[in-house]
């Protein structure tokens, strides 16, 4: 793909300056370089369907407007290739169709710029759908070269930097960008045709809460305050709850976190996260099931997808084990006839594993688990009764107050989604928070505080109710194919640029 530089009047060898000197002359020439007003009768997709049916060699009498980016130039700009966002359209320049005043705009036309084209619809010999120009316009010059498009960005680092050139010249990065607006639709609409209400919760925040992670803080300048970034909107999403605006809320939210970055992870990433009142973690598991096989089906056209070299399935019902009897299987420990958190440690250093010496039985059955079975989780999979240890608001198993009615979703060995039966007894809320605000003080995390204003609603009385967090990154990445995170957020973050 090259540009055609071709002019009345000597150009630079550089191709940025030519394209400079070309945007002077063009100033000259006709003025207004970038219009504010141009409007088009069709897309290029509408275009292409409503002369589907018109065959090779068959010239319409019909006039149309069109407007893309310049792809391909050949034959001196006698051939062009123009793209919009929704596809293609061949323009034929030629003296016996086009007046000289457009055909003299050719010479200045590089790739990359942005035109507007009126003129009359026909089918070549060959088969493909043309626009005669009859009025060229330029709607916006481009003063940098474009990438090669058959290769495209080959350095991955500067497809993230230059997400605009990346999508500009590689179909499969707006193809992927396409699908994950898709999904995230897709998510809003099953959860309100589900009978759950939208909302949005503060995510500048006084008191950070509702997980566990290191926070992004700021300061408010009028109100004299520390702020935070919200980590979860867990607190705020109960409190709708407590009011009674709806027994089903939801919320598609932006979390950050001030953590690592890793092909799974980014500082600022996607959630939808919602609350039932008068459900449990098991409904919440039917939702999941239900949820992920309609995006299967909306992106695949099927439940079975292909994810790099594994062929997952979301057709329900998913495998369902507890976090004990999977590392009974995998290990042989049966921790629920363990006593102690001793001899938790001392089951889990005879089987090889290094613990640390303060950890609890809980804490043992989370890691082994963590070693040992996330890794062979590849079809969706829900983990159920986690340890009450690490699951601060999640109601306990009946019969077993070690363990609580929580579930994580796990596909291709990650954690999708974070389900529980919510506690709503507020002195056991009350008594579990103060235990994880002495346990993250003495972490010396300084800035976490008990949030009081949470508890004063919890106070109020919660429903009964199922909770669930949803990672949309995560999930987008396996229905798209892509092996890194950054790969499905738009401007991932980055390293500062080397200079």
């Amino acid at each position: 793909m090259t540009d055609n530089n071709t002019t009345e009047t000597a150009l630079s060898s550089d191709a940025t300056q030519v394209r400079a000197q070309k945007l002077a002359i063009l100033r000259d020439k006709v003025g207004d370089v970038y219009p504010a007003h141009f409007h088009r009768t069709l897309t290029n997709a509408e275009l292409a369907e409503k002369y589907k049916n018109l065959e090779a060699d068959v010239e319409t009498q019909d006039i149309v407007t069109v407007a893309g980016r310049v792809y391909s130039s050949r034959n001196s700009g006698m051939f062009m290739d123009i793209h919009d966002a929704s596809g293609k359209v061949q323009i034929f320049s030629h003296k016996d169709t086009t007046p000289e005043d457009a055909r003299a705009l050719l010479s200045l036309i590089d790739i990359g710029d942005i035109v507007g084209v009126t003129g009359v619809v026909r089918r070549t010999k060959r088969g493909e759908l043309t626009i005669n120009a009859q009025s060229i316009i330029m709607l916006t010059k481009s003063l940098l070269p474009m990438p090669e498009k058959w290769h495209g960005l080959s350095d991955i680092e500067l497809r993230y930097r230059k997400r605009h050139l990346d999508i500009m010249t590689n179909e499969e990065s707006k193809l992927r960008f396409q699908q994950r607006s898709k999904i995230v639709s897709g998510i809003r609409r099953f959860m309100e045709n589900d009978g759950f209400m939208e909302v949005e919760t503060p995510m500048l925040q006084a008191i950070y809460g509702g997980a566990t992670a290191e926070p992004f803080k700021t300061h408010h300048n009028t109100l004299k305050l520390d702020m935070y970034l919200r980590i979860a909107p867990e607190l705020y999403l109960k409190r709708t709850l407590v009011s009674g605006l709806t027994d089903k809320v939801f919320e598609i939210n932006r979390n950050f976190r001030n953590e690592g970055v890793s092909t799974r992870h980014n500082p600022e990433f996607t959630m939808m996260e919602c609350y039932w009142a008068y459900a449990d973690y098991e409904d919440m598991m039917d939702l999941v099931e239900r949820m992920f096989q309609t995006l299967a089906l909306s992106i695949h056209g099927s439940t079975e997808f292909k994810f790099q070299d594994k062929e997952l399935s979301f057709k329900g019902p998913f495998n369902r084990v507890s976090m004990p009897d999977a590392v009974k299987q995998a290990t042989g420990i049966d921790f629920l006839s363990i006593k102690t958190d001793e001899e938790a440690r001392a089951a889990a250093q005879a089987a090889g594993f290094e613990v640390e010496k303060d950890w609890t039985w809980g804490e043992c059955l989370a890691f082994i688990f963590e070693e040992k079975v996330e890794p062979t989780l590849i079809q969706p999979s829900h983990v159920t009764h986690f340890p009450k240890d690490i699951s601060p608001f999640a109601k306990e198993v009946p019969g077993e107050p070690r363990l609580v009615e929580r579930f994580e979703t796990y596909c291709n060995t990650w954690e999708l989604g974070n389900a529980f039966s919510e506690l709503n007894d507020p002195e056991e809320q009350r008594r579990r928070m103060v235990e994880q605000l002495e346990q993250a003080h003495a972490r010396g995390e300084k800035d976490k505080q008990l949030d009081d204003e949470f508890l004063d609603a919890m106070d109020q009385g919660m429903p009964p109710a199922g909770g669930l967090g949803i990672g949309v990154d995560r999930l987008v990445m396996l229905l798209t194919d892509s092996p890194s995170i950054r790969d499905v957020i738009l401007f991932p973050a980055r390293r500062a640029k080397a200079d």
